[in-house]
C-alpha cells in the first residue's frame, strides 16, 4: 500500500490557524513593519506548529526579484577559489538565495562567453573572483544588466605601493619569518603572471626583499600547481639559496617532492614555505610552515556586500574576514651556518 504523500502547509493554512487574513501572514514572513507584536508572536507560532516553509519562487514572483545570484570564478579548482566559493554559498543559502556558478579556465579565455550566458539569465546580481588579464578586459566590455561585485579580498590598488593588501601582508609574513630565522637568500616560485593575486605576491617579495636589503634572487615562474613547484624544485641550488617561498602551498608541496628526490634535506639545507594553508598542507613532509587565508571569510564577505547593493534596506550581521596569520610548522628553520653555529 501506498503511503498518501502529506501536503506542504501553505501561508493560507497558516492564517487559518492563526486567526489572521494571508497578508498579514506574508507581512511577518518577509519582516515587514506594522503588524502588532501579539499577532506577530502568533502567526510564528503557527508557523512552527505547521512546519510552514517560505516559497522563494513565490516570493520572488512577488517582488520581482530574482532569489539566484551569479558567481564568475577563474581556477575553481585551485583551494582558494573553492573555498571562496564556498563561503559565498554559505552567504547566498543563509539570505534566502541560490548561487550559480560559471566556471574559467586559469587564463579566462572564455571570459565574454561567459558574461553572455550570465546576461541570458535572471540574476540578481554577480560576483566575479579571481580576474587574470583577460577576465579583467572582458569585464571592462561588459554591460551588465544587475549589479556586479568584483571581488578581490586580496587586492589593492596597484599603483599604491603602500597598499595594505592580503597579498602584500602574507607575503611580508613570509618573507619576514624567514629573514627573521637568519635567511638572507631566498627565492620565490611565483605564480602566472596574468594573475592580479600571484603578480601583487611577486611584486611585494621583490619590494619586502629590498626593504630589508637583501638582492632578490630570479623569480621562477610556476602556474599555481604542484607540478610547477616540482619543477621548480628540481631547478634550486641550496649552494646559493637558503630558504624558497612559494606564492601558494600547492607549489610548495612539488617543490618538496622535488627536494626530497633530490636529497635535501628540508630544513636542515633548505627551509620552505608557503602562503594559503590548505587543509593538507600540515600533513606534508614535512609539515608545512605557511600563511592562512580566510579564503572561505573571503566569499562570505564578498556575497553580504553584494547582497547590500542589490537590497540597501536588508540587515544582518557584518562578518569580516580573519587577517592573514602565519602558521609555523616544521619545514622552515635557521640556514644551515646559522644552525650549526647556535650548537
Amino acid at each position: 500500500m501506498t503511503a498518501p504523500v502529506t501536503r506542504a502547509a501553505t501561508i493560507y493554512d497558516v492564517a487559518r490557524a492563526a486567526g489572521v487574513s494571508h497578508q498579514t501572514v506574508s507581512r511577518v514572513v518577509n519582516g515587514e513593519p506594522g503588524t502588532r507584536a501579539a499577532t506577530r508572536e502568533r502567526v510564528q507560532s503557527a508557523i512552527v506548529a505547521l512546519g510552514f516553509r517560505r516559497n522563494a519562487a513565490a516570493a520572488a514572483l512577488a517582488s520581482r526579484r530574482s532569489m539566484h545570484l551569479g558567481a564568475l570564478v577563474t581556477g575553481m579548482l585551485e583551494s582558494g577559489p573553492s573555498t571562496f566559493i564556498a563561503g559565498a554559498a554559505t552567504a547566498a543559502r543563509q539570505a534566502g538565495y541560490v548561487l550559480d556558478i560559471v566556471s574559467l579556465e586559469h587564463a579566462g579565455r572564455d571570459a565574454v562567453h561567459a558574461t553572455d550566458l550570465l546576461d541570458q539569465h535572471d540574476l540578481a546580481g554577480v560576483v566575479v573572483l579571481g580576474p587574470s588579464d583577460q577576465v579583467r578586459a572582458a569585464l571592462t566590455a561588459w554591460r551588465p544588466r544587475m549589479p556586479v561585485l568584483v571581488a578581490a579580498p586580496l587586492e589593492g590598488d596597484p599603483t599604491d605601493p603602500g597598499a595594505h593588501t592580503g597579498n602584500a601582508i602574507a607575503t611580508r609574513l613570509a618573507l619576514d619569518h624567514l629573514v627573521g630565522l637568519g635567511h638572507t637568500r631566498i627565492a620565490l616560485v611565483g605564480g602566472p603572471p596574468h594573475w592580479a593575486s600571484a603578480a601583487a605576491r611577486t611584486r611585494t617579495y621583490l619590494e619586502t626583499m629590498t626593504a630589508h636589503h637583501l638582492v632578490p634572487l630570479p623569480v621562477i615562474t610556476g602556474d599555481w600547481t604542484a607540478r610547477s613547484g616540482y619543477v621548480a624544485g628540481q631547478t634550486i641550488d641550496p649552494t646559493t639559496t637558503t630558504a624558497l617561498l612559494a606564492a601558494n602551498d600547492q607549489m610548495a608541496l612539488g617543490v618538496l617532492r622535488a627536494l626530497s628526490e633530490r636529497a635535501i634535506a628540508v630544513p636542515e639545507q633548505i627551509s620552505v614555505i608557503g602562503i594559503d594553508d590548505i587543509p593538507e598542507s600540515g600533513y606534508f613532509l614535512p609539515p608545512l610552515t605557511t600563511v592562512r587565508l580566510d579564503f572561505r571569510g573571503y566569499g562570505h564577505h564578498a556575497v553580504t556586500s553584494l547582497l547590500d547593493v542589490i537590497d540597501p534596506q536588508r540587515t544582518h550581521a557584518v562578518s569580516a574576514p580573519e587577517p592573514p596569520r602565519l602558521v609555523i610548522r616544521t619545514s622552515t628553520a635557521p640556514p644551515p651556518q646559522r644552525a650549526q653555529r647556535s650548537r
